[in-house]
């Protein structure tokens, strides 16, 4: 893309009323637009980030069986009677449709996806079966201040297990446990990221959150450093030590809940009375397990972890472009220094490289400020200085370190760092 076709601009003022960092630095960078507290608008470059995290999540998803569907933001009063949640869900959006009827808008979809896949299964031939949304979740949030982190408008993956038994819902749970760890790999929060026991609730003794270090980060963890594993501020005081070696040195953190992971048992299932024939001709009831993932949550969160002074560095498969190339302009050679960089454009673009072509007619000053804000990993820059040596300089966003290539070398390179 050419960045004058960009209709979205950078702007050196902080936005008014934001004081998250992550909210700051993509509305400054062009990435998302404010509409209200907790509601923000993806724009171009904002857009691409979050379908790549879309993407990894789903390919992650489709990896361990799931099934894509993709269920209604509107949902009936009456599915919620029948979980008991309706007045005891203290977010849910609630409004009254023209035929009188009471909604909410979707905050989760347990009321929506139970009854749906009782339609399909039957038998213990049914079963296993594993289904998940991409969509837009609302929650009536009191406060929404931490910019992607906690929003009222925000886009979930959740997918949903249905077992035959206890025994295995647990080993699809590992399964999932392992999927999550690989979609946080490729987003670049591997390192910062535990699994940390958290209250169950009336499911389980246990559920699990995936939490990333950072130094904004809303929650309390306790880490084992023994076990690389966490347990969350809710349930340290009945659980001070670690409960896989018995540590009692636990390490607090500030962290950023990106992922949970719940046994539901049959809790939904005996609610909507969906109930499977074992072998034996017996009816049994569906015991179930639902998986949570947040990609503008996870996009929040890299925002807050890879950042230096002067902007974001996205990791690689997740950035809006692997390579921003500039040209600078020199008054002598300015021909020369557009159609050369051009030139390298449309190569780069038929190699398969993503790139956002920095070919403003602004200072030099201003290209290289938008690009660190922006942060691409590749910085390719085209001027007079390196055309002298028929190269161009290439950086990567997370090093000082310069070097002159070749043009005819650049796609090379480019796929060689």
């Amino acid at each position: 893309m050419r960045q004058s076709e960009l209709f979205t601009k950078t702007t050196k003022e902080l936005p008014k009323d934001e004081t998250s960092f992550n909210a700051q630095v993509l509305i400054r960078a062009g990435f998302i637009d404010k509409v209200s507290a907790g509601v923000y608008s993806f724009l171009p470059l904002g857009h691409r980030v979050h379908e790549k995290i879309k993407n990894i999540v789903r390919e992650e998803m489709n990896a361990i069986g799931g099934q894509e569907i993709f269920m209604p933001a509107l949902t009936p009063k009456e599915a919620w009677e029948t979980t008991d949640r309706w007045e005891n869900f203290n977010v849910l959006f609630k409004l009254t449709g023209a035929d009188k009827k009471e909604y909410a808008l979707g905050a989760t979809h347990e009321e929506i996806i139970t009854p749906l896949v009782k339609k399909h299964v039957f038998s213990y031939k049914d079963l296993p079966t594993f289904v998940y949304q991409i969509q837009t979740k609302f929650r009536n949030e009191l406060r929404a201040k931490a910019g992607l982190l906690r929003g009222r408008e925000f886009s979930m993956k959740d997918l949903y297990s249905f077992h035959t038994s206890e025994e295995d819902l647990n080993e699809y749970y590992k399964l999932a446990q392992k999927a999550y760890f690989k979609i946080f790999e490729r987003c670049g929060l591997l390192d910062l990221t535990y699994l940390t026991l958290a209250s169950g609730g009336a499911f389980s003794k246990y559920s699990h959150e995936f939490q990333t270090l950072a130094k904004n980060g809303e929650d309390l963890i306790h880490i084992c450093e023994n076990c690389n594993i966490a347990i969350n501020k809710e349930i340290i005081e009945e659980q001070k030590v670690c409960p896989t070696c018995d540590n009692k040195k636990l390490v607090e953190e500030k962290a950023i809940e990106v992922g949970n992971i719940f046994k539901l048992g049959n809790k939904f299932s005996k609610d909507f009375g969906f109930r499977y024939t074992d072998e034996d001709g017996e009816k049994k009831d569906v015991v179930m397990g639902c998986y949570g993932i947040g990609p503008s949550r996870i996009m929040g969160t890299i925002v807050e972890i890879h950042n230096d002074k002067n902007g974001i560095i996205w990791p690689d498969e997740i950035a809006p472009f692997k390579v921003h190339l500039i040209v600078l302009d020199n008054r002598q050679q300015t021909t020369d220094n557009k159609e050369k960089a051009d030139a390298l454009y449309e190569k780069l673009q038929e190699a398969g490289v993503e790139v956002l072509y920095d070919d403003r007619e602004i200072g030099a000053g201003e290209k290289f400020a938008d690009a660190d804000l922006i942060g691409c990993p590749i910085r390719v820059l085209v001027s007079a200085k390196t055309l002298k040596k028929d190269s161009v300089e290439v950086k990567r966003r997370d090093s000082d370190e310069e070097e002159l290539v070749g043009i005819r070398d650049v796609v090379n390179k480019i796929f060689s760092i």
